[in-house]
Formats: structure tokens, sequence, C-alpha cells
């Protein structure tokens, strides 16, 4: 018997929950500038109770080949990867009106 998801209660080969979710996100990418004038890449704004955020930064820092976390709702990359990190998100299956770059 295959398992029900929680939220929709569909069984999880037809669950739409997170293809819901990425629709209803609003995700903001930025360049931040910390110790010894090293930049980091900050992606905020994606839900991680809907959206599993440590493994999207997984996938990012082995696409990008760079290290990283994700703490607090955002994920932070070493160096600029402003305009890679959209074309991967796009790959992922998030739309293009809800990224924004700054």
């Amino acid at each position: 018997m295959s398992e029900v998801c929680q939220t929709c209660g569909l069984p999880k080969e037809l669950c739409v929950c997170e293809t819901i979710a990425k629709e209803s996100q609003k995700i903001i990418i930025s360049l931040d500038k910390k110790k010894f004038g090293k930049v980091y890449t900050i992606v905020e704004g994606i839900e991680s109770k809907e959206i599993d955020i440590k493994d999207l930064a997984k996938k990012l820092k082995s696409k990008f080949a760079c290290g990283g976390t994700s703490k607090q709702g955002r994920i932070e990359l070493q160096g600029d990867h402003k305009n890679k990190v959209k074309d991967v998100l796009l790959e992922v299956g998030f739309p293009p009106e809800t990224i924004e770059t700054r």
C-alpha cells in the first residue's frame, strides 16, 4: 500500500503539494560581503516547511562546487553565483516570476 500525503490526502506519487508550494514562493537572490571582503550569494524567501531547504542547498553547493550553509530559512553560498542560482532554481521548477535578483 502506498503512503498518503498528510497535507493533500493524495498518494505520494500523485501529491502536488511541493509544486503548489514552489508557485507561492517569493525568492530574493542577493549578494552580501562578509569578513575579509568575501562575497556570499544569499537566497531568501523559501518556505522551509513546504520545501526541503537543506536538500536544495546541497544541490546548489554541488552544482557550483562551493561551500555554503542553510540556516534560518536562507541559503548562503560562498562566491558570486547570483545569475547561475536563478537558472538552477528555474530548472528545479520554480516559476520565473517568483524569483527576484537584487
